[in-house]
C-alpha cells in the first residue's frame, strides 16, 4: 500500500515571475550583497530575476542533486562547488553572498550549502516546513505534502526533459 498522494502545486510562468519579484522586493534593503549564488537547477530562474531587480552582476552557481526521477529525494551529491574566492568576500564564509533556490523542502540541500556559506544570506522562493528554519527570507510556505509543479517542468501537462524521451 503506497501513502497518500501529495497535494498538488502546478506554478505558471507568470505567476513564479511574480513571486520571484516578490521575493527580491523582500530582500531590498536588507543587504549589500556582492554576489549571488543560485542553486542549480531549480535556483537559476528566481536568481536571474532577482539579480535583475536588485541589480547583482555577479552570479554563480552550486551544483547539488538531490532530486531523483522528479518525485522523490534521493542521497545528496555536490557536483559543483562555487569558485573559492567568493566565499571570502564580505570578510569570509560567505558573508556578502545571497543564496537563492527555488524551494527549501526538507532541508538536506540547505544544510548542506550552509556548511559552506555561513554567513551568506540565503532566500527561497517557496518553503516548506521541514526547510524553512534554515532560510533567511522565503515568500510563500506550503504544506510539507505539497508538490510543486514549476512551469520549467511543464507544458499542457508534464514534460519529461528531452534526454528522457520528451517531446
Amino acid at each position: 500500500m503506497t501513502g497518500p498522494q501529495p497535494k498538488a502545486f502546478p506554478v505558471s510562468w507568470d505567476q513564479f515571475h511574480r513571486d520571484a519579484r516578490a521575493l527580491a522586493w523582500r530582500l531590498s534593503g536588507q543587504g549589500q550583497w556582492q554576489a549571488i549564488v543560485a542553486i542549480t537547477r531549480g535556483g537559476l530562474v528566481p536568481a536571474a530575476i532577482v539579480a535583475r531587480e536588485l541589480d547583482i552582476r555577479l552570479i554563480e552557481s552550486i551544483c547539488v542533486a538531490s532530486y531523483h526521477d522528479y518525485t522523490s529525494q534521493g542521497e545528496l551529491k555536490v557536483l559543483k562547488t562555487v569558485q573559492p574566492h567568493l566565499l571570502e568576500l564580505g570578510g569570509g564564509d560567505g558573508a556578502g553572498i545571497l543564496i537563492i533556490d527555488d524551494l527549501v523542502d526538507t532541508g538536506k540541500t540547505a544544510r548542506v550549502v550552509r556548511e559552506m556559506m555561513p554567513k551568506a544570506h540565503f532566500a527561497t522562493v517557496y518553503a516548506k516546513p521541514q526547510g524553512r528554519p534554515l532560510v533567511d527570507t522565503f515568500v510563500t510556505e506550503v504544506s510539507q505534502d505539497t508538490w510543486i509543479y514549476f512551469p520549467w517542468d511543464m507544458g499542457w501537462q508534464f514534460q519529461p526533459p528531452i534526454r528522457e524521451g520528451g517531446a
